[in-house]
């Protein structure tokens, strides 16, 4: 029986990065040799635990991802803009009507810093790229407006919602045209949760009219670039997807939960068409045991991976509640397993 994984000196992982690999998945043209990991990000605490020390910075995480397997880092541009909050909806939000959007200060594009991209990337290891990434732009008008300010606006104002995605429109272009352009970049993520566990936040109809005309410009940044776009979106988008991978154009989607659409069947109906990213969902993984987090990761592994257009990861993200033991031994089953698929 495989012993108990604690630390990341006890991985099974071989400290080879290639992120061509991960390119093999993303754009769907061969089988890698291994089938790589993903995930959105790793939470900082879960980090420390795994290397045995703290990590208090984007450069100190270089180390984790190298530890455990991955081909990239995913690093984060600094966007120095005033909103309220997505979960605490007592703080309030800075756009509520016209004159309040009026008056807004929105960051030029000279505000938008990539210190980050350049730290990491003085410290990469070799094989290795950055997956840069930012919250998306409907999640941004969210936190500007309050997820019911918006629907509220939907409703009594459209043109002010028509001129709110105008201007973070311009304001993401900017970010994302900076990332694209930076070399050690090797992939980029619109992450932007859509919906919840039945349907889209907002009407498909207004996705349509407001938010997926600003992904086609970004997909466009990105793909001139000559680098994958990954979409990172919670919740049920059947509603959407096929949208989201003729017109807009994404490459891969990441976020998948068994009560919504389990990954195995994400694999049959889109695998054709997109890479499908993650998937062992995170209450399973929280709530398996060992031996099951293994019996599962082999079966993502064997009936996905082999395949191709696949990398191993969770549903959604390695929040700091997910047991350590639990998150490691899906990298160490994975990568014993994912070394066969070729």
């Amino acid at each position: 029986m495989t012993a108990s994984v604690r630390r990341l000196k006890d991985l099974c992982v071989v400290l080879s990065p290639r992120f061509e690999a991960l390119l093999d998945v993303l754009w769907r043209r061969r089988i890698p040799a291994y089938v790589p990991f993903y995930e959105l990000f790793v939470d900082r605490p879960i980090m420390a635990t795994a290397l045995g020390k703290e990590v208090t910075s984007t450069v100190d995480t270089v180390a984790f991802y190298y530890r455990a397997g991955y081909d990239y880092v995913p690093v984060w541009p600094g966007v120095p803009i005033r909103t309220g909050s997505l979960v605490d909806t007592s703080r309030g939000y800075p756009i509520t009507d016209r004159e309040s959007f009026e008056r807004f200060d929105w960051p030029g594009s000279d505000r938008i810093t990539f210190t980050e991209f350049e730290s990491v990337g003085a410290v990469l290891p070799a094989g290795m790229k950055i997956i840069g990434q930012t919250g998306g732009p409907f999640e941004m008008a969210e936190s500007l407006c309050g997820y019911a300010g918006l629907c509220c606006l939907l409703a009594d104002d459209r043109r002010l919602v028509h001129d709110l995605f105008e201007r973070i429109g311009g304001l993401y272009e900017a970010i994302y045209s900076g990332m694209a352009k930076i070399p050690a970049v090797g992939s980029l993520v619109l992450s932007d949760d859509l919906g919840f566990k039945t349907q889209t936040l907002i009407s498909p109809r207004d996705l349509r009219t407001f938010v997926f005309p600003l992904y086609r410009r970004l997909v466009r940044i990105i793909h001139d670039a000559n680098k994958p776009c990954i979409l990172h979106s919670c919740g049920n988008l059947t509603a959407v997807m096929d949208e989201l991978i003729d017109e807009v154009g994404i490459d891969a989607k990441h976020s998948y939960e068994d009560a919504i659409l389990p990954v195995q069947a994400a694999k049959r109906m889109y695998g054709s068409r997109i890479a499908i990213l993650g998937g062992f969902d995170v209450d399973r993984l929280c709530r398996s045991t060992e031996r099951e987090v293994r019996e599962y990761t082999r079966g993502l592994v064997g009936d996905l991976g082999r395949t191709g257009g696949y990398a191993l990861g969770s549903g959604n993200s390695i929040a700091s509640y997910v047991p350590i033991e639990k998150y490691l031994a899906m990298l160490d089953e994975g990568w014993r397993r994912g070394e066969d698929t070729a």
